[in-house]
């Protein structure tokens, strides 16, 4: 082999280690280019749920008048009650997801251990879409002295209340006011699934 003829291959080798090295080069590049537009396509998606979110945990209120829809429901308590029986008197009904929602059962625990409800003449009726069996079991665990309404989702859907909170079919977590005359005064829907008693008696007395 002539000097020259080596002298090409060695050319030859080091282009060919060049070239090797060039294309490991670009491939870094390009997969911490990838890398990068998926982090930032991610931290995009997380920030899109996180205002989402937000956003559909607002509350939500309406003060449109109307005569609030009569009922009698079956208590989780084996008794029964009427709209009608606590005519006189303003009357809250608190609609919410019932057994398996924790927080649904604390907010009433809370109202219950609030007296200026009772200071108020305001009566509270939890009405949730359970068996008295399911509901009892929670309202035992977590404390909760006041029977719960079960309905069936009629009364539910009278009200309005149906599919504004997680989940389709039941309803969400809110409030209505229903004066001494049987007109409904507020709904006050809250999707983060908590309204302070303070805040629950605020709203209420500002329009009574």
């Amino acid at each position: 082999m002539t000097s020259g003829t080596a002298a090409r291959r060695e050319r030859e080798r080091q282009q060919a280690l060049a070239d090797v090295q060039q294309a490991q080069t670009g491939a870094a590049l390009r997969r911490r280019r990838l890398g990068g537009a998926a982090w930032a396509a991610g931290l995009l998606v997380v920030v899109a749920l996180v205002t989402a979110g937000l956003l559909t945990s607002r509350p939500t209120s309406s003060t449109e008048a109307r005569m609030a829809p009569d009922f009698t429901l079956p208590a989780s308590d084996g008794s029964s009650v009427s709209l009608a029986d606590h005519r006189g008197s303003p009357v809250i009904l608190y609609f919410n997801e019932g057994a398996g929602c924790d927080s649904c059962l604390v907010q009433m625990a809370e109202i219950e251990k609030d007296p200026a409800f009772a200071e108020a003449g305001l009566t509270v009726l939890p009405i949730v879409m359970n068996t008295a069996q399911q509901i009892n079991a929670d309202r035992e665990r977590l404390g909760v002295n006041a029977p719960f309404l079960l309905d069936d989702g009629t009364i539910s859907e009278a009200y309005g209340t149906l599919g504004v909170g997680m989940h389709e079919g039941l309803p969400g977590h809110g409030f209505i006011l229903i004066d001494a005359d049987g007109n409904q005064l507020w709904h006050g829907n809250y999707p983060s699934m908590w309204l302070s008693p303070a805040d629950l008696l605020e709203e209420v007395n500002a329009r009574l």
